[in-house]
């Protein structure tokens, strides 16, 4: 396989990089990336950035690499980061000439960095997507191309106790919409059990977990002071003030608001994918729903997880070897074991049913990860960041009761003109 390279794209990508640097914490210089020596792109050593630094050189994850740099005739060289160092790192070493072979990056930078041109794009490296959910894949699409493929997505539902739901007089069957989750909540706290607990807090987790409830409601991310944005953030503002959800919220990430659910005395809590085997200990019986859309119907929720990219290269001549190691990560033999050991969803319908059979408890999440969006969908691109800080900004305002909805998320929207 050839794949075309044209020198002016490297001209762009030392400056685009330049200007992605500018907006991005500063980070000290990383060791070379490609470690550019094998000039055909055949033999010798790959270099694979991910952003798994939990799994050590004995995981599944890492036996993955090293069989399928095998497969592909070559030594794969890993080196794991987290999540928040690895932009920085990318853009650093693209500026310098040493971007990784191969990078596993979370799907919201897909377009900083596509936008930076440090990545190849699908049609340049020939990787074929056809399978892929198109809801997936949008999250790393940009200007009318694709900039690599997604190992696998999680995203966010409504766990719910059993037990709590049981003494209160409550059919979790009954809740299908905004209403009926609010009544919900009223019976399980007038029989003396809390409501529903969720992370509220002004960073990026609090925007995630945010999301549901605003697309839930019809609003759009370009129109932050729109009606259904209001309601949106009225529905969580009126659930503090009556009790159903505690004040803790305003500060809790997904972690602590995972442990106030796992106390057993709360009948929901909103959270991913990764609680599942949590909620298996927490030593009472749990149930799962999509969150629900205000008229009813299932929200879009935010899709989490990583692309597989191919960053630009000096040497042209790498790019095959690149594109064989990511089909080998992300294709049907492959994807299921990949998304299981990482706890994700698998981006394509067959693998997914695979999922299903080998464990049951899954498909609430498949159905939740089909009916999910991308943060950087609609074109938003490298647009979402700051719309998501102020809408976040938006929401700590009014829960905190600094200001009303409508005036919290006016002066966001004026920001993000």
């Amino acid at each position: 396989m050839t794949i075309a390279f044209h020198p002016r794209r490297r001209h762009h990508v030392l400056g685009a990089v330049a200007v992605a640097l500018a907006v991005v914490t500063a980070a000290t210089a990383c060791s070379s990336g490609s470690g550019g020596s094998d000039s055909a792109g055949q033999g010798g050593s790959f270099t694979v950035w991910d952003p798994y630094p939990q799994f050590d050189g004995s995981s599944q994850w890492a036996k993955l690499l090293e069989s399928c740099g095998s497969q592909s005739g070559v030594t794969i060289k890993r080196t794991a980061f987290d999540t928040s160092d690895l932009t920085n790192k990318t853009l650093l070493a693209a500026q310098q000439g040493s971007a990784p072979d191969v990078l596993i990056v979370d799907n919201p930078v897909v377009s900083t960095l596509a936008e930076a041109g440090v990545l190849t794009s699908t049609e340049d490296t020939k990787a074929d997507t056809s399978q892929i959910a198109p809801n997936l894949l949008a999250a790393g699409q940009g200007e009318g191309k694709t900039f690599g493929v997604p190992i696998g997505a999680n995203t966010l539902a409504l766990y719910y106790n059993k037990d709590v739901l049981k003494a209160a007089g409550v059919d979790v069957a009954s809740v299908t919409d905004w209403p009926s989750l609010t009544a919900a909540l009223a019976k399980v706290t007038a029989s003396g059990k809390k409501g529903i607990t969720f992370s509220g807090i002004g960073t990026e987790e609090g925007t995630f977990q945010f999301l549901p409830w605003f697309w839930g409601s019809g609003a759009k991310l370009t129109e932050l002071n729109s009606q259904n944005a209001v309601d949106a953030v009225s529905l969580w503002k009126d659930w503090l003030g009556k009790g159903y959800a505690p004040n803790s919220v305003i500060n809790n990430t997904q972690t602590t608001s995972w442990q106030e659910f796992a106390s057993g005395d709360y009948a929901f809590a909103e959270n991913g994918t990764w609680q599942l085997a949590g909620a298996k200990k927490a030593g009472f019986d749990f149930g799962i729903i999509p969150v629900p859309a205000k008229a009813g119907g299932v929200a879009p929720a935010p899709t989490g997880g990583e692309f597989v990219t191919v960053p630009v290269q000096k040497q042209s001549a790498r790019y095959p070897t690149s594109a064989k190691l990511v089909d080998c990560l992300t294709n049907a033999d492959n994807s299921l074991a990949t998304d299981t050991t990482l706890s994700y969803i698998a981006p394509t319908t067959a693998v997914q049913a695979k999922q299903v059979a080998a464990n049951p408890d899954l498909d609430v999440w498949v159905k939740a990860v089909n009916s999910a969006k991308g943060r950087t969908s609609d074109n938003l691109g490298t647009k979402y960041p700051g719309i998501s800080e102020q809408l976040r900004t938006a929401v700590q305002s009014v829960l905190s009761g600094a200001q009303s909805p409508q005036a919290a998320l006016s002066a966001a929207q004026n920001k993000i003109k």
